[in-house]
Formats: structure tokens, C-alpha cells, sequence
């Protein structure tokens, strides 16, 4: 029987995402740090794609936090006799949970952003546009700290996605800002909100099926098990190649 592993956990922790717990807290305070500024600042001025920027940076802390909390209780309980696999997954069960709150905000942003279309309410487009490009500088700081680790731990990958996300996010609500100050069209506020939760949905997707892969133990993304098989069973002395698992 051949074990293939998808994620490398040599490192002295014993998990890559392990590396990247300094830069996981710089951007978890970047992120709760300014959750508040952005949310009464939407509220305020009557902005749905500022809200819909907040409820994304609302993801960033959470995602970060669960990463935090899992790396955290990962390292803590391999010494534990009865665990003799560590609780390694409970990195991959937050980054699926990250995905699931991602679908719930996302929806949540686009059905008021539907609703706000057949309204007549104003924007207060001045602090909508100081506030989200003080977001997109929090978020550009974050996409940073985090982008050499997310091809080398899913759990980074998930906090990546969300700062990134929230990155795209807080330049469209720049772009409704700019259009409703030279021109008055306030409807450009829910048309942006709803762009910002089409572009985030196919991510968060992703993320989670990233997740159930390794949840289910189905082979990586990509791999042939056919060929593995069959260039298994073309060594010198092997008669048959059988009950072959790959995860």
C-alpha cells in the first residue's frame, strides 16, 4: 500500500502553516482593528458596497483567527499518546469553515444589494471613499505578510484569499465612491456590492473544495492514480498492484 501526502509537514511544528503565525497576527489586528472604522462608517454615509467591504474584512479576522486558533491547538496536542495524527486537520476544518461564512456574507450582501436597487436612499459618498482606500492600504499590508505562505499551507491560503478578496472589494467601493461624487448615480453603490460578492463566490468555492478534498482523503488535484498503478506494477518482481490508496 503507497501513501502519497499533498502538504508537507516537515517543518519543526510540524505543519507549513505553522511559519507564518507572526505575519497571521500582524494582519488579524490590521483586520479587527479596523472592522469597526469600516462598519459605523458604512452605516453612517449609507453605503451597501462600504458594508459589503466591512463584511469581508469581517471574514479577514475570522479566517485569520481560525487559522490562528487551529495552528495554536495543532502544535499543542501532538504530544498527546492517544493522537497519534495530531489534530493537523483542524487547519483544513477552518479554512472550510472560513469558506461556508464567506458563501453566508457573500449571500447576505447580495440580496441587500438586489433590495437596494429599488430604493431611493442617499449615499454619503466623502467618508465611503477616505474609508475604503484606508481599507485597500490595511488589506495591500496583508495580501503582503501572507502571499509567500499561501501556496505552502491551505489555512494561509484561506486568510490569503480573504485579504485578497477584500483588496478587490475595497477598490470597487473606491470606484462607486469616485462615480458618485462626479456624477450623482448612487445606484453604482448596490451594482458594485453585488460585482463584489460575484467575484468573491468562485474563490470561497474553491477554498472549499480544496478543504473536502483532504477532509475525504480523495487523491490531489491533478494526480493520475491510473498511471501510479500501472508504473507500480512495471517493477521488477511485482505480480499485481492492489488495494492502492492515495490521499
Amino acid at each position: 500500500m503507497t501513501n502519497g501526502h499533498a502538504h508537507d509537514h516537515g517543518t519543526a511544528t510540524g505543519r507549513a502553516g505553522a511559519r507564518y503565525v507572526g505575519r497571521l497576527r500582524i494582519a488579524f489586528l490590521l483586520a479587527a482593528a479596523f472592522l469597526v472604522v469600516e462598519a459605523v462608517t458604512a452605516f453612517l454615509a449609507g453605503s451597501l458596497a462600504l458594508l459589503s467591504d466591512a463584511a469581508h474584512l469581517l471574514t479577514d479576522a475570522v479566517g485569520i483567527g481560525m487559522a490562528l486558533a487551529a495552528i495554536r491547538l495543532a502544535d499543542s496536542a501532538g504530544a498527546h499518546p492517544s493522537r497519534t495524527f495530531g489534530l493537523y486537520r483542524l487547519e483544513i476544518l477552518a479554512a472550510l469553515a472560513n469558506a461556508v461564512f464567506l458563501f453566508v456574507v457573500t449571500g447576505y450582501v447580495l440580496v441587500e444589494a438586489v433590495l437596494r436597487l429599488d430604493s431611493e436612499r442617499s449615499v454619503d459618498a466623502g467618508p465611503m471613499l477616505v474609508v475604503a482606500v484606508l481599507g485597500l492600504a490595511v488589506n495591500v499590508i496583508s495580501v503582503a505578510l501572507l502571499r509567500s505562505g499561501a501556496g505552502q499551507s491551505l489555512n494561509v491560503e484561506g486568510a490569503y484569499l480573504d485579504v485578497l478578496a477584500d483588496s478587490v472589494a475595497s477598490l470597487g467601493v473606491i470606484v462607486a465612491g469616485v462615480v458618485i461624487i462626479a456624477t450623482d448615480w448612487e445606484p453604482i453603490d448596490a451594482i458594485v456590492a453585488i460585482a463584489i460578492g460575484a467575484w468573491i463566490v468562485p474563490r470561497a468555492w474553491r477554498l472549499a473544495a480544496s478543504a473536502l478534498r483532504i477532509l475525504i482523503q480523495a487523491a490531489p488535484s491533478g494526480f493520475d492514480v491510473d498511471r501510479l498503478q500501472t508504473d507500480l506494477a512495471a517493477v521488477p518482481g511485482v505480480v499485481d498492484v492492489h488495494d492502492l490508496h492515495v490521499w
